[in-house]
C-alpha cells in the first residue's frame, strides 16, 4: 500500500470526526479536519473531537445561526461542552463570535472537547472549543451562487391573564383571604363586566389583535463568489437580511434588526517557498424599536387601571376648558386621546406612539491573514507558519426621548349617558429635538500566533509529526480595566506505525498575570494513545473500521480565576479599604480601616484533570458508522475564601463585615459522562435515506466544598453542580387545626390554603435549615435525532431534539400572584374552603412570603421533544435550463420548511410560553439557491 506523506493524525485526544450528517461512500479517510493549528486527516483522528460539514447540511436544512444544529448532529454539545460552560469560539484561527458568521459562510464547524482536542488553544479553551473555518476559494472559473428566502414568524402561545371584571373578584377574594373587606363593589364590576363603555371601565388585553400582528416576516440574500487559478484563489461573499416585529402599535410597526455583511478572502502561492491568505469581514448591524416596554407591561398592568385612549366624544359640549386641554396635545389619535391616571400617568400604548425611539448600533471590522513559509529546502516536511489577526466591535444606542401629557377623566353619567366632567393632566408634551447617544461600548481584539510544524514519513510506515507554537490573544473591552489575556506556548509530538498504532504527546505551557509572579508559568500536559486494528488488513468481516483511543491529561487554567466583576485579577492580594462605619471620638469620628481578604501568594491554576476513551468505527460497508466517548474530569482548585481552613475569629460577620481570610485553590467539580452519535446509511434504489442519533449524557457534581454546616443534607457535596434547591412541600394547610399542630414555619403568617413544608431536622420550625437537593435544572441527556430522504432532485430532511431529566420553576409572576400584581388564568384554581383540591395556593395581597419562595411545590419537568425542523428541497439541474439559460445556469435548488414546528411535553403549555418577553414562534420559511 502507498502511502502518501500525510498532516496527520493524532493531534490531541480527538474524537471521531463524525459528519454533520452520516458519512456516506464518497467520503474517504483523507477527508481533512480543521483542529487546533493545522488540518489533519480523518483517518487519524483520536478521541475528542465532532465535525461538521455545514456546506452538506445547509443544502438540505437552511439556518440563520451558525450554532444553531449543532447539539442535534453532534454528541457532545447540550448548550456546554461535556458539560463545561464558558466555551471557546474560534473562527479561521482568530478568537470571535459564532453570531457574527453565518451558515452560508462556514465551510466545517469542529467541536473540540477533549482535553488533547484544546490543550494547544491554552488556559482559555480549557472548557472546550467551538472551532469555525469559513469557506475559501477554489480553483476554476468564476462561479456565482445567489441564496434568497423569506418568511414568517407566528407566535406559539401567548400568557391568558384574566379580564377586568374577573380580575376584580378575584382580587377581592384576595382580600377576604388576608382578613380585610372588598376593594371593588359588585356594581363597579358589573360594568367593567358589561362592556357597555370600555373607556370609563376599561379591560385593556395587551395580546388583542388590536395591538399585535398574527405573524411577521423576515428576508434575507446571500451572494456569493469564488473561483480563482494555481496562483490565486478569492472568495467573496455578502448579503442582508431585514426582521420585523409582532407588535403593530404606534412606532412599533417599523421595529425591525437589520444586518448587512461583506466577507472576503484571498489565498496566493508567490513561490514554492512563501504562500499567504488574507481575510477580511465588515457587519453592520441595527435593531430599531420604539420605546416601549409593551411584553414587560403586558406581564404587570392590570387590564383596569388605565384606558389608553378615550374619544373626545365624551367630553360635554359646554366644557371649553377640558376640550381645549386636550386638544392642545401633540398626540391626538384622530378623535382620540391618551389616557392616564396619577398612579399611571403614563400607558404603554401612549409609550409607542409618543416616548421616542431607540436604535441599537452595532459594527464590527475583522481583518487576519496568515503566512506559510516552506523550509523544506532546509529540512523535509519543515514549515514556519505565523497569524496576526485584528477584531474591532462597536455599540451604542441612538434615538429620542420624548415626554408626553395624558388626561385623566373624571366621568359622570347625571344626564344619562356617561359624559366627562372635567380632565386632569399629567405630564406635558415635549420634544427635545436631541438625538440621543448611550451604551456606547467597544471591543478589541488581536490574535498572534507563529508555529514551525514538521512533517515526514520514512519507510513507508513511520509517519511523524512535531509542531511548536506560540500563541496569544487579548480583547480590551470599554469599562474594563485589565485586558482578557491567553499566552501560552505549546507543543505537540504525535506518531503513528503505519496509520495503525498511535501516540500523542501535547503539551502547553500558559502564563497568567492572574497569578501571583512566581506561579504564572503553568504546565499542561496531555498524553494520546490510538489503535486502528483493521487500518491495513484484508478484512471480510462486517467491520470496516475501528479506532480506540485513550487520553489522559490535566490543563492548567485561569478561567475560573475570577471575582464580582469578572476580571480576576490580584486575587491573591490583600485588600484593605475605608469603611462605611465611623470610629469612636479616639480616632477623630474617621471612617475605620476593615479587611475584605488577605493575601495569598501560593495561589495556583485551576486545573482540568482529565480521562477519556472513545470508540469510533463503521460496520457493513459504511452502513452504520458509530462515534462514542467517555470522559470522566474534574476542575480541581477553585478558589473560595474557604472560612472552614480558618478560625471563625478570621472573619467579622454582620456589619461592619470584615474578613482576613484569603481566596485558596480549594473547591473541585467532577464531570462523568458519555457522548455518542450512530449513523445509518442505506440506498434503496434510487432513494437514499440516512438517519442519525447524537446525544450525550452526563454528570455534574461537587467534589469537594468549602462548608461548614450542621446538617449533612445540607451538603453541596455529592450533589449536581446545576441543581435546584428548595423546601420540600406537604400540600396545602387545609385548617387551623393542621397548621397549630405542623412545625412552626418562620417566613411570615399562615393560613389555611399556605404551602406546607417538612421538618427536615425535626427542630419543631421550618427555616432555611430544611432547603434540600431538589433537581437538576438542566437536561442531564439530550438527543438528537435527523432523518433524511432523497430520491432524484427532491431531499426530504427532518430533525427534532429530545430532552430528559431537567425541571424548573414556575417561580415568576405568572404563578407566584401576590400583592398588586396582574393575575392569571391560574387563579382560577387557587384554594378556597370550597376548593381545597386546588392546584394552587390561596390567593393573597401581601407577599405571600411562604408560599412563594423556592420549593418542589412550583418544580416542573422540562422533559419533551422538540421537532426542530422540516424542509422539502428540490433540485433543478442544469439541464432543465439547457434550452434556455444553461450556459449561466448549473442548478437551482428551491426549498420549503419550518423551524420549532412542535413540542411534545407533559408541560407544553409551559415550555411554550413567555412571560414578561416576546412569545416564542415557530417560523415557515421558503427560498432559493442559485447556481451560475
Amino acid at each position: 500500500m502507498k502511502h502518501k506523506v500525510l498532516y496527520m493524525s493524532a493531534l490531541m485526544a480527538l474524537s471521531t470526526a463524525t459528519p454533520a450528517m452520516a458519512q456516506n461512500d464518497a467520503e474517504s479517510d483523507s477527508a481533512k479536519v480543521n483542529v487546533a493549528f493545522r488540518t489533519i486527516d480523518k483517518q487519524d483522528m483520536m478521541g475528542g473531537i465532532s465535525v461538521i460539514d455545514m456546506k452538506e447540511l445547509q443544502d438540505k436544512a437552511y439556518s440563520s445561526y451558525s450554532l444553531d444544529y449543532i447539539d442535534n448532529v453532534v454528541g457532545g454539545f447540550n448548550g456546554n461542552i461535556w458539560g463545561n460552560n464558558d466555551y471557546l469560539v474560534v473562527v479561521d484561527g482568530m478568537v470571535r463570535d459564532a453570531n457574527n458568521v453565518l451558515p452560508t459562510e462556514i465551510d466545517q464547524i469542529t467541536l473540540l472537547k477533549g482535553a488533547s482536542a484544546v490543550v494547544l488553544y491554552g488556559p482559555r479553551a480549557a472548557k472546550g472549543v467551538l472551532q469555525i473555518t469559513t469557506k475559501r476559494g477554489k480553483e476554476g472559473d468564476l462561479r456565482i451562487n445567489a441564496h434568497a428566502n423569506g418568511g414568517l414568524y407566528t407566535p406559539k402561545a401567548f400568557p391568558k391573564y384574566m379580564g377586568s371584571a374577573e380580575y376584580m373578584s378575584f382580587y377581592n377574594l384576595a382580600r377576604q383571604n388576608d382578613g380585610l373587606t372588598p376593594n371593588f363593589s359588585d356594581e363597579d364590576i358589573y360594568h367593567y363586566a358589561s362592556g357597555q363603555n370600555p373607556y370609563r371601565y376599561p379591560d385593556f388585553d395587551m395580546y388583542s389583535s388590536d395591538y399585535l400582528k398574527k405573524s411577521f416576516g423576515r428576508y434575507e440574500g446571500i451572494l456569493e463568489v469564488t473561483g480563482g487559478n494555481e496562483r490565486m484563489k478569492y472568495y467573496t461573499t455578502t448579503g442582508y437580511y431585514r426582521e420585523s416585529s409582532l407588535l403593530k402599535v404606534g412606532n412599533t410597526k417599523d421595529n425591525n434588526t437589520s444586518r448587512f455583511f461583506v466577507r472576503g478572502n484571498i489565498d496566493v502561492n508567490l513561490n514554492s517557498f512563501l504562500s499567504f491568505k488574507a481575510d477580511a469581514n465588515v457587519t453592520f448591524y441595527d435593531a430599531y424599536t420604539a420605546n416601549t416596554d409593551w411584553w414587560g407591561q403586558a406581564a404587570t398592568l392590570r387590564p383596569h387601571l388605565v384606558a389608553p385612549l378615550i374619544p373626545m366624544s365624551y367630553i360635554e359640549s359646554a366644557d371649553l376648558t377640558s376640550l381645549n386641554l386636550v386638544k392642545n396635545s401633540n398626540y391626538l389619535q384622530g378623535d382620540f386621546f391618551f389616557g392616564g391616571t396619577q398612579a399611571n400617568p403614563t400607558n404603554p400604548y401612549a409609550d409607542a406612539f409618543a416616548a421616542g425611539d431607540s436604535k441599537y448600533v452595532s459594527r464590527q471590522f475583522q481583518f487576519n491573514t496568515e503566512f506559510d513559509v516552506n523550509l523544506g529546502s532546509f529540512l523535509k516536511g519543515l514549515m514556519f507558519r505565523a497569524k496576526y489577526g485584528i477584531d474591532y466591535a462597536s455599540t451604542y444606542n441612538q434615538g429620542y426621548s420624548n415626554e408626553y401629557a395624558t388626561f385623566s377623566p373624571a366621568w359622570t353619567n347625571y344626564a344619562g349617558p356617561d359624559l366627562i366632567a372635567s380632565i386632569t393632566q399629567y405630564g406635558k408634551d415635549h420634544k427635545t429635538g436631541s438625538e440621543n447617544i448611550s451604551n456606547s461600548a467597544y471591543r478589541y481584539t488581536y490574535n498572534l500566533s507563529g508555529q514551525f510544524d514538521y512533517t515526514n514519513t520514512f519507510a513507508e510506515k513511520h509517519n511523524v509529526f512535531a509542531m511548536f507554537v506560540a500563541n496569544a490573544w487579548q480583547t480590551q473591552r470599554s469599562g474594563h480595566y485589565h485586558r482578557t489575556t491567553n499566552a501560552n506556548l505549546g507543543l505537540q509530538l504525535s506518531y503513528n506505525f503505519d496509520h495503525t498504532y498511535y501516540i500523542d504527546f501535547s503539551a502547553a505551557a500558559p502564563y497568567s498575570t492572574k497569578l501571583p509572579s512566581g506561579n504564572r508559568l503553568g504546565f499542561s500536559p496531555v498524553l494520546t494513545l490510538g489503535w486502528r486494528p483493521l487500518s491495513n488488513v484484508q478484512n471480510d468481516s462486517f467491520v470496516d473500521d475501528l479506532m480506540l483511543t485513550a487520553s489522559l491529561g490535566s490543563i492548567s487554567q485561569d478561567l475560573d480565576i475570577m471575582d464580582d466583576d469578572n476580571d480576576g485579577y490580584y486575587l491573591y492580594k490583600m485588600v484593605m479599604q475605608q469603611g462605611g462605619w465611623y470610629s469612636w471620638g479616639d480616632n477623630g469620628g474617621l471612617a475605620a480601616t476593615e479587611f475584605q481578604r488577605s493575601y495569598n501568594y501560593d495561589m495556583t491554576y485551576v486545573k482540568r484533570n482529565e480521562i477519556s476513551v472513545g470508540l469510533r468505527g463503521s460496520l457493513w460497508n459504511k452502513l452504520i458508522t458509530f462515534d462514542f466517548n467517555f470522559f470522566t474530569n474534574k476542575m480541581d482548585g477553585g478558589l473560595v475564601q474557604a472560612e472552614s481552613l480558618y478560625p471563625n475569629y478570621f472573619r467579622q460577620i454582620g456589619y461592619p463585615s470584615s474578613s482576613i481570610i484569603p481566596y485558596v485553590n480549594y473547591n473541585i467539580d467532577k464531570r462523568t459522562g458519555i457522548d455518542f452519535s450512530v449513523y445509518a446509511n442505506k440506498k434503496f434504489g434510487e432513494v437514499d435515506l440516512t438517519l442519525g442519533i447524537s446525544g450525550m449524557w452526563y454528570k455534574s457534581t461537587a467534589d469537594k466544598r468549602d462548608e461548614n454546616i450542621e446538617f449533612a443534607y445540607l451538603s453541596a457535596v455529592g450533589k449536581p453542580l446545576n441543581g435546584l434547591w428548595g423546601l420540600e412541600s406537604m400540600g396545602l394547610f387545609q385548617s387551623q387545626a393542621e397548621i397549630d399542630q405542623a412545625p412552626r414555619q418562620t417566613f411570615g403568617d399562615v393560613q389555611p390554603g399556605d404551602i406546607r413544608y417538612k421538618d427536615q431536622n425535626n427542630d419543631g420550625k421550618i427555616d432555611d435549615n430544611d432547603r434540600v437537593f431538589l433537581a437538576r435544572w438542566d437536561s442531564p441527556f439530550m438527543s438528537g435525532i435527523n432523518f433524511t430522504a432523497k430520491w432524484r432532485g427532491l431531499t426530504f430532511f427532518a430533525m427534532g431534539n429530545l430532552y430528559l431529566g431537567g425541571h424548573g420553576m414556575k417561580d415568576n409572576s405568572y404563578y407566584w400572584l401576590r400583592g398588586q400584581g396582574k393575575y392569571s388564568e391560574i387563579a382560577r384554581d387557587t384554594w378556597t374552603p370550597e376548593n381545597t383540591a386546588a392546584a394552587y395556593p390561596r390567593l393573597t395581597t401581601s407577599n405571600g412570603d411562604n408560599n412563594f419562595r423556592s420549593s418542589d411545590f412550583w418544580m416542573y419537568s422540562n422533559n419533551r421533544f422538540n421537532l426542530r425542523k422540516v424542509q422539502i428541497t428540490y433540485s433543478l439541474s442544469s439541464k432543465v435550463f439547457e434550452n434556455t439559460f444553461a450556459k449561466f445556469v448549473k442548478g437551482v435548488d428551491i426549498f420549503v420548511g419550518g423551524n420549532n414546528l412542535l413540542t411534545f411535553a407533559k408541560e407544553r403549555k409551559i415550555l411554550e410560553m413567555n412571560v414578561g418577553s416576546s412569545p416564542q414562534n415557530r417560523y415557515y420559511n421558503i427560498g432559493f439557491k442559485a447556481m451560475f
